[in-house]
């Protein structure tokens, strides 16, 4: 390489670097409109594109509309602003019809030829949003509650560049027209307004509702505060993933005939069945409060033992494992007058609460997370409803209401803050509720069972069994649910779907089947050869299938009955692991021996984990081991799975299998030292030759 070529290598590799940034980080400055079509976009570095779509698509008593042709509904559109987060305009729909419409359904840039889009689909009361795309069946999902009828489409304007289109209804603009969950009811010369963003992203179909749904937050709000997320004091709640609400008359917490408190059995028996709660609360208010004059502070009081006896429970509880939270009411405002913020204070104090439950509340309040930091740190509180992303400043936790029944199987409200604690309501009386389980599961978070309602019918163990076998693993990789993921990655099946949860580490992909024969086939791309694959559900070596040269993990999922479809307990789950090779095992006579690389602690289990059943566990020195198979594992044969682990988090698995029947040397050879003459011990045998008959 001469002189120059050195001189001017590293200024052009810098040169294609800043290209390749400018590229990326153009946004969208202007359209090219023609009779509500957009027929060219451009951008912030100079660039333009030419693209053929309509403006809009959208429903008028449930038929279906485009931008530019006739209808009872005239459109007008102005831009009000570009700026570094692209486009934004308004679009004006005004009814100039004499009868009554119903609008629904506006989606930018139309139905057609997008990677992805979203909008309504049948005409189910709550829950109608479902994401549309190419070959697969429309899945439902879960969106923010002040966002029911947003519309979202993104697609290709060429083979690197593509765009976003998203639209929300202004409220504020309604002349002559009455708000519905999914609709907008126009009177004659009624009107309503959407605002409409857009912008280009790059990368597969996801890139694009991430840029609008985790990066701008719905343009629900400009800055996010992200100050609560940051308080050390208060991550502990992302690690958690099992409560139960309890009322304060529940046998399970306390037995009025022999006056013997049972939140102690209660926990204990949980361990062993999922691992136990990582929350309990207790709720004495609804829907005793108001019978009397007593306030919902005094209900506490009221309960046998009072606030010292409270306090003691939770003390008790925390030293299992279990934090203890609180019910708070904001609507009692007819009974004996306290202040409800020194009221809360007072009962977070006497109770020693971890955690406050805020009734028919969907956020919080600075004020009432002041109230309780002034007594102890880390205090969570926990919204009844879903927070919207500009509520999300101010609480970190909430609920998946049951309002929701079934639950959608995918939640776009874990994908705006995957670190936003969520819990999916279930109660166990009403039918047999694996579905529960298994969806939370897919979406990386956690299940609060409420047992308000009495009844615990006969399968309830052996669902909380499967509780556990999802709450191990999301226990286990934490650190990966509480983190970026990427949803409904491509698979080659439908009614299969499949979430992606990665990091340099390691990899969990979490499987969720509507297919009641199960399956057993090749199902999602792996690129990495060098990894080491296993299913984490049944503990077993992930094999892999190449399919006109792409390598596909081979996918072993239950079936259910199909008594089950379309019910709450339809539905079974899988989850591949995907780990550096850093644990390496191997089987030498009676002795189990191997390295565990980037870990701090070993488990060896008796066939596949369970809380039901206790490990080996070895906390390592130095990265290798070795143990007696006949000393830790007994006359036992089959399959052993052995695991490290760095604190709490899995780091790799290993499975070997002890075949049945296999002879092993239990004893050591020991050389001992050569003598020259007999001792007392020793008796002399002549050599020659012996003839033994």
């Amino acid at each position: 390489m001469n002189f120059h070529s050195k001189l001017f290598l590293p200024l052009i590799l810098s040169l294609l670097s800043l290209l390749s940034r400018v590229a990326w980080a153009q946004h969208i400055v202007d359209f090219k409109i023609e009779k509500l079509q957009v027929t060219s976009v451009f951008s912030s570095v100079g660039n333009s594109y030419s693209t053929q779509r309509p403006l809009i698509s959208y429903e008028i008593n449930n038929k279906s509309y485009q931008a530019g042709e006739t209808s009872p509904i005239v459109i007008d559109f102005s831009f009000e602003k570009f700026n570094e987060s692209g486009i934004k305009g308004v679009v004006i729909f005004k009814n100039i019809s004499k009868d009554t419409l119903s609008l629904s359904n506006v989606v930018p840039f139309g139905r057609e030829g997008n990677e992805a889009y979203i909008t309504g689909l049948g005409t189910h009361r709550l829950s109608r949003t479902h994401l549309f795309l190419a070959l697969k069946k429309p899945v439902n999902v879960i969106v923010p509650d002040n966002a029911w009828e947003l519309g979202y489409a993104g697609f290709s304007l060429d083979a690197t560049q593509k765009i976003f289109g998203f639209v929300r209804r202004d409220l504020t603009s309604m002349q002559k027209a009455t708000r519905r969950r999914f609709e907008t009811i126009l009177a004659p010369g009624g009107s309503v307004n959407y605002n409409f963003y857009s912008d280009f992203y790059q990368g597969n179909w996801q890139q694009g509702v991430r840029e609008v749904f985790q990066k701008r937050y719905l343009y629900d709000v400009l800055t996010f505060d992200n100050t609560l997320f940051e308080r050390a004091d208060l991550k502990w709640i992302r690690n958690s993933y099992v409560m139960h609400l309890l009322m304060a008359w529940d046998k399970e917490y306390y037995d009025g005939k022999t006056g013997k408190f049972k939140l102690h059995e209660f926990i204990k028996k949980g361990r062993a069945l999922y691992g136990g709660d990582d929350v309990v609360c207790i709720w004495p208010t609804w829907p005793t409060l108001g019978v009397d004059s007593r306030n919902q502070f005094d209900l506490y009081r009221d309960l046998p033992g009072g606030l010292p006896q409270l306090r003691a429970l939770a003390d008790s509880a925390r030293l299992m494992g279990t934090k203890f939270f609180v019910a708070y009411n904001p609507w009692d405002e007819s009974t004996r007058s306290e202040g409800h913020l020194q009221g809360l204070a007072n009962l977070i104090k006497g109770t020693s609460a971890d955690g406050v439950v805020l009734d028919t509340k969907g956020e919080s309040s600075r004020e009432l997370q002041e109230a309780a930091d002034k007594v102890k740190a880390g205090v969570i509180m926990f919204s009844e409803g879903m927070a919207v992303p500009k509520d999300m400043q101010g609480i970190i936790s909430g609920r998946v209401h049951n309002a929701l029944y079934y639950p959608p199987l995918l939640n776009l409200n874990k994908f705006i803050r995957p670190d936003f604690a969520i819990f999916r309501v279930a109660e166990v009386f009403k039918e047999p509720i694996q579905r529960e389980y298994a969806v939370a599961f897919f979406n990386g978070y956690g299940t609060e069972i409420n047992q308000f309602a009495p009844g615990h019918p006969e399968w309830e163990d052996e669902q909380y069994r499967y509780l556990g076998k999802t709450s191990r693993i999301l226990r286990e990789n934490s650190a990966l649910f509480t983190a970026d993921y990427t949803p409904l990655i491509n698979a080659l099946h439908d009614s299969v779907w499949v979430n992606e949860w990665s990091s340099k580490q390691k990899t969990i992909y979490t499987i969720l089947s509507f297919k009641p024969e199960g399956l057993h086939a090749p199902l999602f791309e792996v690129n990495d050869t060098t990894s080491h694959w296993i299913d984490l559900w049944k503990h077993e070596e992930i094999k892999t299938s190449v399919i006109d040269g792409k390598r596909y993990a081979i996918v072993n999922i239950d079936g259910f009955d199909t008594r089950y479809s379309g019910t709450n307990n339809e539905g079974e789950v899988s989850c591949v692991a995907q780990f550096r090779p850093t644990l390496d095992v191997k089987i030498s006579g009676d002795r189990l021996f191997g390295s565990a690389q980037s870990a701090s602690i070993v488990k060896i289990w008796k066939g596949n984990p369970s809380y039901e059943k206790a490990p080996i566990i070895l906390t390592l020195q130095n990265p290798d081991f070795e143990v007696s198979i006949s000393n830790t594992v007994g006359r036992y044969e089959g399959k052993l799975v052995v695991q490290s682990f760095k604190q709490d988090e899995i780091v790799d698995e290993y499975i070997i299998s002890l075949k049945p029947g296999t002879p092993r040397l239990i004893s050591k050879s020991i050389s001992t030292s050569a003598v020259t003459k007999p001792t007392s011990q020793m008796v002399v045998i002549p050599a020659g030759k012996f003839n033994v008959k």
